[in-house]
């Protein structure tokens, strides 16, 4: 196999990497420190939506991590860089909250509930009947389904919470209609992302805690992938998957010295 060529940017997920239930991973501060100092360009990427980056950027600078805005990329973001690219100046109604909202009004979409070009499901954690009814029925109207993220659930000091994932499910079910996901493990978003760093995937890693979205789009999208054991992906698990990261490692703190 060719060896590949250095490092010279570096993508990173958020949950199980650089935090876990709201607390830093140990080494998640000195790595951010040593990426700022290097001058290497970066993105921190989250499959939530219901976030924009400066209210990420707010959260992460709470606990100690000084990530700029700038350098957030949500599946909010990436899936209105998609319906820009795909209907310029659309019209959409939405499930989701600000982080949606707000990147659908930044590229000059309508959120409306007549006749809408899309119907764009992202992460709320207030559900609603009628919204899912109303989704329901523009989309056999013909509307077109678009979700944030597969992910079928999502974590809370509770315990799982249901995600994108399982509400596209419910609405697929009730309408024979797959919805297209634009965020991980879709290459698309991790493309997109480069785009925003100007990075070439031949030089760019992805940092990530699960297998199946963070590994596999960095994978696909022909990055070099580290998987970290600090969030959702177990060690016995990772020999399970017919794909291996690059490589795995105990935490982000072991791959400081790589920056």
């Amino acid at each position: 196999m060719a060896e590949r060529k250095p490092i010279e940017s570096w993508l990173t997920d958020m949950d199980g990497v650089l935090m876990h239930e709201g607390i830093p991973v140990p080494g998640a501060e000195a790595f951010i420190k040593r990426l700022r100092e290097s001058g290497k360009p970066f993105l921190v990427l989250t499959n939530n939506s219901i976030y924009t980056p400066r209210d990420l950027h707010a959260r992460l600078n709470r606990i100690g991590l000084d990530v700029p805005w700038e350098s957030i990329w949500t599946s909010a973001l990436a899936t209105a860089q998609f319906l820009d690219d795909q209907r310029p100046g659309g019209t959409a109604y939405v499930i989701g909250e600000a982080g949606l909202t707000t990147a659908l009004h930044d590229i000059g979409y309508v959120l409306t509930d007549h006749s809408p070009d899309y119907v764009v499901l992202g992460e709320t954690r207030t559900y609603s009947f009628e919204a899912l009814t109303k989704a329901i029925r523009l989309i056999n109207d013909g509307a077109r389904f678009i979700a944030t993220n597969p992910d079928e659930t999502g974590p809370s000091p509770q315990g799982a919470l249901p995600a994108t994932g399982s509400v596209a499910a419910l609405i697929t079910k009730a309408t024979g209609i797959d919805p297209y996901f634009v965020g991980k493990p879709n290459p698309l978003m991790m493309r997109h992302g480069l785009n925003v760093i100007g990075a070439h995937s031949e030089t760019s890693a992805m940092i990530g805690d699960r297998m199946d979205t963070d590994v596999l789009a960095g994978l696909e999208a022909g990055m070099e992938t580290f998987l970290v054991l600090t969030g959702l992906t177990r060690p016995e698990e990772v020999d399970r998957h017919p794909f291996r990261p690059s490589r795995v490692v105990d935490s982000i703190a072991d791959l400081i010295d790589l920056v």
